[in-house]
């Protein structure tokens, strides 16, 4: 399959050097790149997000593909680390030559990788994170599907004003993601006159939460809005019932809400979460339907999460852009069709986009971890 590449891509330099922008492209396959985490502690948002994603797009290619063309999806491990996100991207880009990148995993990881895919004029189509890195400045390139950490956390803040809490801490990633986060949450607090009381930082890919938790025990939070991966926010949420802090515990969607509620086991229970997609059980949801039929028929299993759901719309939304594109497919074809995108139905779940704008969508709602494992809304 590359060295066919490889020759298709050589020919159509040879013979008309304006179709540069055929890179990742033979006569029947588009070649997709990601790079996203299928190892490390944070493996599971990466392999779920390829999941949802697969199984949208192999259901597209058993149909004869888009307008002829078959999608090849190629996922790099990145661990969730930004010097190997920012490497993956450089063999797309520069050695793969892959048509546009989709689903990368993580604020950091993907950060790294930006200058690298803009420079290129490769675009990223719905990125897991969000992040305003992303959205502000503004970026051609990178079309998020997703709705922002603002929003998130103003969803979050808002519940714990409705409810008077107002003795509020913040546990965080100590890095672009987290500080994505901890911004959101001081950005709605102030809105609304609250303060946070207290602040405390987990590293990326660790679980040294003791510092963090003498840090907030020390306030005794009514709440704690967490901006970490799976296995840090349960390793605090143990730890600081273990120091007998019981806090409402809330969390934005990065967090991987399937896998902390597997972390957590019976202590999950009553944990919050924001969510920026449908909810994966509700199949009076059209897309929700056509995700679980597709996921069963791809891996044999009924096992639902929010963030296949994720790669399984953001999934749907490039295929639209690729239909609207055309046969004569270039990068600025795409582009130019994805910016066409305006209230695009994906089934229950709308998408916008403009030529000054590709924030995407702004669904959020709030969940929380029921008895034994299960979500309720």
């Amino acid at each position: 399959m590359l060295r066919n590449l490889v020759v298709a891509t050589a020919l159509s330099v040879t013979f008309c050097p304006a179709t540069l922008h055929a890179q990742g492209l033979t006569a029947g396959t588009i070649v997709i790149g990601q790079s996203a985490a299928t190892s490390g502690p944070a493996l599971e948002l990466g392999t779920e997000m390829r999941a949802g994603a697969l199984a949208y797009f192999n259901a597209v290619n058993a149909r004869g593909g888009v307008n002829g063309r078959r999608i090849e999806l190629r996922t790099l491990d990145d661990g969730y680390e930004p010097d190997r996100a920012a490497a993956n991207t450089r063999r797309f880009v520069e050695r793969d030559e892959v048509f546009a990148l989709f689903g990368y995993v993580g604020t950091p990881t993907t950060i790294a990788a930006m200058p690298v895919f803009t420079r290129a004029g490769v675009p990223l189509v719905g990125p897991f994170t969000g992040a305003e890195a992303f959205r502000k400045p503004f970026n051609r390139m990178i079309f998020n599907v997703r709705a922002s950490y603002y929003a998130e956390t103003d969803k979050l803040v808002d519940l714990l004003a409705t409810l008077k809490l107002d003795r509020i801490a913040v546990f965080y990633q100590n890095d672009s993601y987290g500080k994505a986060g901890l911004e959101g949450v001081e950005r709605a607090t102030a809105a609304r006159g609250m303060k946070i009381a207290a602040t405390a930082t987990v590293e990326r890919n660790t679980t040294d939460v003791k510092d963090a938790v003498a840090a907030l025990a020390k306030v005794d939070p009514q709440a704690v809005v967490m901006i970490s991966a799976y296995k840090s926010c349960a390793a605090f949420i143990k730890a600081m019932k273990a120091a007998g802090k019981h806090p409402q515990f809330l969390n934005v969607s990065f967090v991987g809400s399937r896998a902390l509620a597997g972390e957590l086991g019976p202590e999950g229970r009553g944990v919050g979460i924001s969510q920026v997609v449908p909810f994966p059980w509700n199949v009076g949801t059209p897309v929700v339907r056509d995700y679980q039929r597709a996921l069963a028929s791809e891996t044999g299993k009924e096992s639902y999460s929010f963030t296949s759901l994720e790669g399984y719309i953001a999934a749907k939304v490039l295929v639209e852009g690729l239909r609207r594109a055309g046969r004569d497919l270039t990068r600025e074809r795409l582009v130019a069709a994805l910016e066409t995108l305006v209230d695009y139905d994906a089934g229950g779940f709308l998408v916008n986009y403009s030529p000054t704008d590709h924030g995407g969508s702004r669904y959020v709602e709030l969940t929380a971890i029921g008895r034994d494992g299960a979500f309720v809304r």
